[in-house]
């Protein structure tokens, strides 16, 4: 059941801390999502490690330290464009790009963030004017955005030579004796064999961890690749003793709606959702609308509710149901998320016509239609970023395959989602969907070569907890051990 926020106060019991995950002495009315989350999420049965909270509290006091415009900034700006460095800098920066629609930057963000994480960076954002307003910042008294005085000559561009490039050149290797100041590093689509060499483990430990600078640019949730290199591999085994919960915290450690968001977010949790005593929430994502009929696809959630018992059954030989309205129904609300309104149009018509078997009273709703994914605009991301924290106060979650969106929302909630399978590959003779087998995020572009071995292999069977992933067989996902 869901806490009801009508009589649910904020209380001095309640963990607004999340375990000690979250520091304390933030100024509540900044964010006030910081705070009051907690009151609309489920409680977490996932309890971040004493050794992952000590790493969270060192990073704080690195990242102050190293802020932009301090003096180990200022003094670190000044060697960009160095084309060698003789020895290590105070403070060393990963600068992190926007690429994609929001699910995969926040994605990849926690990515970039888990990477500083263990190499002692600090990371900065440079969020465009499509990303403003979305999220409080995450550090006491500091800022992680890029400033907007950053020198253009060292920001993302198309013709910036990329990590990739300059290993297909041989112009930098693994040793390399005096690396360059920057390097530029590109995880997204189309990678090559060389892009792709950024997944060895030699190339981090001789190389990169001397480059000052990293500039980022990926669409990817690639930090399961962190788990396969055996440098990394004791810290993260003591920060993160259960492997499949690493976005839950560390998302959850770095991204609180603004006010403004946590405003929309609220007050419409408030004014339809909080009096239900139970709320599923689907997500659809139409990946190819037109080799996907919205009919197969309506009939292919309605099989996976109706298969799974998630949605009540309707009764199609009555009308009405009961002459009390009131007495031993349940409530049900069922959340959508979709860029069209067909699926809540046909669960509302569904509804309206006929009673439920067991009487129980069913609202649906949806917050937004954009009918096309905008990217570059502000309002657009907005209404994304709403809808993902509102599918992550649901008690059951329905995602559609491969979708970054629902990744994110699941994540919050620490919920294994049931999976709807790829439309294209299902039929009516197979289940239309599986509970997940984690809560984490897919890498869909995963390594697939053997750095040491010099071959290809199979990266799903190096260590138990890194498997391939259920909705995307050719990509990574961490498992529980």
């Amino acid at each position: 059941m869901l806490l009801n926020l009508v009589e649910d106060s904020p209380q001095p019991d309640r963990d607004v801390l999340l375990g000690g995950l979250l520091a304390s002495g933030f100024d509540q009315e900044s964010c006030l999502s910081r705070y009051q989350s907690v009151l609309y999420r489920k409680p977490s049965t996932k309890i971040p490690s004493s050794y992952l909270i000590s790493k969270l509290r060192n990073y704080e006091k690195l990242h102050k330290k190293c802020e932009p415009y301090s003096e180990s900034y200022n003094r670190t700006i000044k060697i960009l464009g160095s084309k060698n460095i003789s020895g290590p800098t105070e403070c060393n920066y990963m600068v992190w790009t926007a690429q994609e629609g929001l699910g995969n930057r926040i994605l990849s963000i926690t990515s970039a963030f888990l990477y500083s994480l263990i190499t002692n960076r600090v990371l900065l954002v440079e969020f465009y004017p499509d990303m403003m307003d979305l999220f409080c910042e995450p550090i006491l008294n500091s800022t992680w955005l890029l400033p907007e005085d950053f020198p253009n000559e060292f920001r993302w561009s198309k013709n910036r030579p990329t990590f990739g490039n300059l290993m297909r050149s041989n112009v930098i290797n693994a040793t390399t004796e005096f690396p360059p100041s920057e390097l530029f590093i590109y995880i997204a689509s189309r990678l090559d064999f060389f892009d792709l060499l950024i997944y060895c483990e030699e190339n981090h430990v001789l190389l990169l961890q001397k480059v000052p600078w990293l500039f980022l640019k990926s669409d990817e949730y690639f930090l399961p690749s962190f788990f396969l290199m055996s440098n990394f591999r004791e810290d993260l085994d003591m920060m993160f003793p259960d492997k499949e919960s690493v976005f839950h915290h560390l998302g959850r450690y770095l991204f609180h709606p603004s006010n403004k968001a946590w405003g929309l977010i609220t007050r419409f949790y408030d004014s339809y959702l909080a009096t239900a005593e139970e709320l599923l929430a689907i997500q659809v994502r139409v990946f190819k609308p037109k080799s996907n009929p919205f009919d197969k696809l309506m009939d292919q959630i309605l099989a996976c509710t109706s298969q799974e018992n998630l949605l009540p059954e309707i009764d199609k030989n009555k009308l009405i149901k009961s002459s009390n309205p009131s007495k031993n129904r349940t409530s049900k609300a069922i959340l959508i998320a979709s860029l069209y309104t067909k699926f809540s149009e046909n669960i509302t018509n569904m509804y309206w016509t006929f009673p439920t078997k067991k009487g129980e009273l069913i609202s649906v709703y949806q917050p937004s239609h954009e009918g096309s994914q905008h990217f570059g605009d502000n309002v657009h991301n907005m209404k994304a970023w709403v809808e993902m924290n509102l599918l992550s106060f649901s008690n059951v979650l329905v995602t559609s395959s491969g979708s970054t969106f629902g990744y994110v929302a699941q994540g919050f909630a620490g919920l294994r989602p049931w999976v709807l399978t790829r439309p294209e590959n299902w039929n009516t003779s197979e289940p239309a969907c599986r509970v997940g087998v984690s809560v984490e995020p897919c890498l869909h572009i995963p390594p697939s070569y053997d750095c040491k071995a010099e071959k290809n292999a199979d990266m799903g069977e190096i260590v138990s907890y890194v498997k391939h992933c259920d909705d995307l067989p050719s990509g990574l996902k961490l498992v529980s051990n």
